[in-house]
């Protein structure tokens, strides 16, 4: 068996100025980070066997995040996959996490926010619900929501907007903002992705229920 190596974040980002504050950000704790400006760089560059997770952006030019994911799949490399993204619209979250993303973080990041999920990715513990005790405590919180709260949930996991939401329901924008606020603090939600990953989790929805867009 090979030995252990150290612990590799694979960074990629076409924006220079986030990829360097990253890096900055990695080496500060002490983790080993390599920087790619594309995603064609990184397939040739990685190592499948290394102790690594890949940090990548959904939005580059010519391959996205997305189509690298694909061909990591293609090529057999089974490093866990962490999104982050400015434009984080519930298709694109699903699809990634459909796709075996272990968590989706949308930019500008808090950055313990970023470490703690690359810490996740390296001890491979995926952001959604995978064992029986993690499910159970997202149904818990699900069957926490009022009847109000749910009739919000299910739209908003599904792609649709706040005003979407509210001609449907037949109340104000304002309204929908308020319970929006209260079904993300019920759920302990910190972003939109992560209450997709638990809707996901939770067997709420599927890729082909989405809002079209």
């Amino acid at each position: 068996m090979p030995e252990m190596s150290q612990q590799l974040v694979y960074v990629v980002d076409d924006d220079q100025g986030m990829l360097d504050s990253t890096l900055w950000l990695f080496d500060s704790v002490g983790l080993k980070a390599l920087a790619f400006t594309n995603g064609q760089s990184f397939l040739e560059a990685c190592d499948p066997m290394a102790n690594a997770c890949v940090l990548l952006d959904i939005r580059m030019p010519g391959m996205g995040g997305l189509a690298v994911q694909e061909a990591m799949r293609e090529r057999g490399i089974e490093l866990p996959v962490i999104f982050v993204s400015a434009h984080a619209d519930v298709p694109i979250v699903v699809r990634a996490f459909r796709g075996g993303a272990v968590d989706f973080i949308e930019k500008p990041y808090n950055e313990q926010l970023l470490l703690d999920s690359v810490q996740r990715a390296l001890n491979r513990q995926p952001v959604i619900a995978t064992n029986q005790r993690a499910r159970h405590e997202v149904q818990a919180r699900l069957d926490s929501l009022t009847p109000r709260e749910r009739d919000i949930l299910l739209p908003l996991v599904q792609g649709y907007s706040n005003r979407e939401i509210a001609e449907q329901l037949q109340v104000s924008v304002k309204t929908v903002d308020l319970y929006r606020s209260r079904v993300m603090k019920r759920m302990q939600a910190d972003s939109l992705p992560a209450l997709v990953g638990m809707a996901i989790g939770a067997g709420l929805i599927e890729p082909f229920s989405l809002q079209p867009r």
